[in-house]
């Protein structure tokens, strides 16, 4: 019989996910955890109120979640804060519906890195479904950027305490607005070698969106002087200008944007 500290003993892993009518996202999401092998990580969902019968099947899924969590209109974050208020993990990943575990030996192999690490974070890399390569660089400018993939990110969840969460104000780049408090706070980033997920969902920093661009110039200032951010913002506006100009060379695709 297991002794009482081992009954209560936190799991290494907390897997957070999030969605709001999900349909038939959510479920390759979960599914890709649930079918990890040597690692039993706490899996928790926050529905944002879906209205399309992804609830109902949550429910229905009960016994292999630790638990479902209801954040109806709030922003991405604050499901995400409201999933790490729960968390008791010592390590936390935050998944989207659509982001998908590569392979069933995926945190069995992250807890082998974590294992060996005094970093506050760890991270792989995100293949995206249209191509599109994301990964933590060995050197990062946090100037320039998002420099931390979030689906392939695991936080000591300790330093949600030290360092607050995510602010739900910004509701396109406040991981971004997170990483740099981190790295302003000389919180250790390391890259490891995995391919830690894929998804279907192109990330904010990628989506040529003027929301995106507009945070991202928020957040610079935040942190960095305005004669250091400008050329920077400069950069990122001009970014999403050529993301607006259609190319004569480029034929018109169907799928994601």
């Amino acid at each position: 019989m297991l002794g009482a500290n081992a009954m209560s003993a936190a799991p290494t892993l907390s897997v957070i996910v999030t969605g709001t009518n999900s349909g038939p996202l959510l479920s390759p999401t979960l599914a890709s955890v649930w079918t990890q092998k040597w690692v039993q990580p706490e899996i928790t969902v926050v529905d944002g109120g879906s209205t399309d019968g992804t609830r109902e099947w949550l429910e229905r899924q009960r016994g292999k979640l630790t638990a479902i969590l209801v954040e109806p209109g709030g922003s991405p974050y604050a499901a995400i804060n409201r999933g790490l208020a729960a968390a008791t993990g010592e390590w936390v990943l935050v998944l989207a519906a659509g982001e998908r575990l590569v392979g069933d030996m995926v945190l069995s192999e992250v807890s082998n890195w974590i294992k060996k690490t005094e970093a506050g974070i760890v991270a792989g890399e995100v293949a995206y479904d249209d191509g599109l390569i994301v990964r933590l660089r060995s050197r990062v400018n946090p100037l320039a950027g998002n420099f931390l993939p979030r689906a392939a990110a695991f936080y000591r969840r300790t330093l949600f305490a030290e360092n607050g969460s995510f602010d739900p104000a910004l509701g396109a780049m406040a991981d971004y607005d997170f990483n740099v408090r981190l790295w302003k706070n000389r919180v250790r980033f390391k890259p490891i070698p995995l391919r830690i997920t894929a998804s279907s969902l192109r990330p904010a920093s990628h989506s040529g969106r003027w929301q995106a661009t507009r945070e991202g110039i928020t957040v610079r200032h935040r942190y960095f002087s305005p004669l250091a951010c400008l050329p920077w913002d400069a950069v990122s506006v001009l970014r999403y200008a050529v993301r607006k100009i259609p190319s004569p060379f480029t034929r018109p695709r169907s799928g994601l944007a």
